[in-house]
């Protein structure tokens, strides 16, 4: 049995990848820091062992290969104990592609906002075809209890994001896997920490458009104008694309819980135009693999989401807990708009935390309070090591608007403005220091309060 060794095994692509490398036969490995729920869970049920720390270690000295994250760089003692020894190493995105998909048929999903979603509603959408799909999904989708599997041949579906790959590989992660289908869902500039502008993001996906065969299929979201730019730049595939406009082969058309995708009716579990542009996408990625497109909105119906995407947390005294992974303005006031159409009569309050590293530099500063428009109350965490002014960014919400410079004082606010019939959206694409337990532990003891 092949032993692979692999260092950054929490986050959520190399805990997938751990899985799928299990799954095949091989036996896993794996370093990283402390790892909590549901991670820490999903690997121990598969039987795969974790170290703590980086250390160097016997498990890394006895691996066939060790399979590095692109979290680590130079400088981790892992890492160098790695390249003094002269060990075989590569990265999760050239393993996958080398080992797994190789001779799959693999539906990739690219673009800024909305992956993770539209490959789990994909995934779910073959599995109810009867295509047993293998996947590999950023997140905890709720059809399925694993982020990732092997699944059967052929079809794969992966969530493909424009991260780089590894310290020693600053190609986009995308380029390795080489898709028969890709679903282009959107583009803005995002990943300031990689990249210096839009343009460098474009010429990523211009690469990844270089590797979709011509006998493949390029599912687009023609409302992109920055995808129009990339798709100019060359296509050598079939484009199928769809949008909000009426001249679109497949137009998107509807409100609220009504939506159409051309002639189909388009159920919608969960709120949002956005989420209507990823059931769209998904529908007509599924339908390129040979799944009817009435086959395909009939598994929607009863796709049930994804961990961190309008997730319920918890509901105390008529006060539900909202949890989103939005952290770009433009996934903000999706998320907000989600929430405000599928509950209009609700009290909107948002609590967001500016973390990506992205808006922990700014770049989105001025974007920020326009995101926010449709929240009635918003509550946002002012890291003091951010070298921009928050209160400045929503000062044009005036007293809507309230910052805090640490988490007590945050909590404290939300539960000060909390009343029954609020929905409290929390939003960051990190862990939030625990906030949405805070939350309803405080709401529950008030209510108790208040009952005596």
């Amino acid at each position: 049995m092949s032993h692979v060794h692999i260092l950054g095994i929490g986050g959520t692509f190399m805990a997938g990848l751990a899985l799928i490398a299990r799954e095949a036969g091989y036996r896993v490995t794996g370093q990283d820091q402390p790892l909590y729920p549901p991670m820490s869970e999903v690997l121990a049920r598969a039987g795969i062992d974790v170290e703590t720390g980086y250390t160097p270690s016997p498990s890394a000295e006895a691996a066939d290969e060790v399979i590095i994250g692109n979290a680590l760089g130079r400088g981790n003692p892992a890492v160098e104990a790695i390249l003094a020894m002269r060990r075989d190493y590569t990265s999760g995105p050239a393993w996958l592609a080398h080992h797994i998909l190789h001779d799959r048929w693999v539906i990739a999903v690219a673009g800024t906002h909305g992956k993770t979603t539209t490959a789990a509603m994909l995934a779910w959408m073959l599995e109810s075809a009867g295509l047993a799909p293998g996947f590999l999904i950023g997140g905890r989708p709720a059809n399925f209890d694993v982020p990732a599997r092997l699944g059967q041949a052929p079809f794969f579906v992966i969530e493909a994001d424009e991260y780089d790959t590894a310290f020693f590989d600053k190609r986009a992660k995308f380029v390795h896997f080489r898709p028969r289908t890709l679903v282009l869902n959107n583009l803005e500039f995002d990943h300031a920490d990689i990249y210096p502008d839009l343009a460098a993001i474009e010429r990523q996906f211009h690469h990844l458009i270089r590797t979709v065969p011509g006998n493949g299929s390029l599912v687009v979201n023609g409302d992109e104008p920055a995808l129009e730019r990339v798709l100019a730049t060359g296509c050598w595939t079939d484009r199928v694309v769809f949008g909000r406009h009426p001249d679109h082969p497949w137009r998107l058309d509807g409100t609220a819980g009504a939506w159409q995708l051309g002639q189909h009716p388009l159920p919608l579990p969960q709120p949002g135009a956005h989420n209507a542009m990823n059931a769209a996408a998904a529908t007509l990625a599924a339908r390129h693999v040979g799944v009817a497109i009435e086959n395909a909105t009939e598994a929607l119906a009863d796709f049930r989401g994804v961990a961190r995407r309008l997730e319920l947390r918890g509901e105390v005294n008529d006060i539900r807990v909202v949890d989103d992974f939005a952290h770009h303005p433009t996934a903000i006031a999706a998320t907000l708009e989600a929430l405000r159409t599928a509950a209009p009569d609700r009290r909107l309050v948002a609590a967001v935390e500016p973390r990506s590293n992205t808006m922990r530099e700014g770049v989105h500063a001025d974007r920020l309070g326009g995101s926010l428009q449709k929240a009635d109350r918003i509550h946002l965490l002012a890291d003091p090591s951010l070298d921009w002014d928050v209160r400045a960014a929503v000062a044009d919400l005036g007293s809507r608007a309230r910052v805090a410079d640490g988490l007590d004082a945050l909590v404290a606010g939300i539960m000060q403005d909390s009343r029954p019939g609020d929905t409290i959206a929390v939003m960051s694409n990190g862990a939030f220091g625990g906030i949405h337990e805070r939350l309803i532990e405080g709401l529950t003891r008030q209510t108790q309060d208040n009952a005596q």
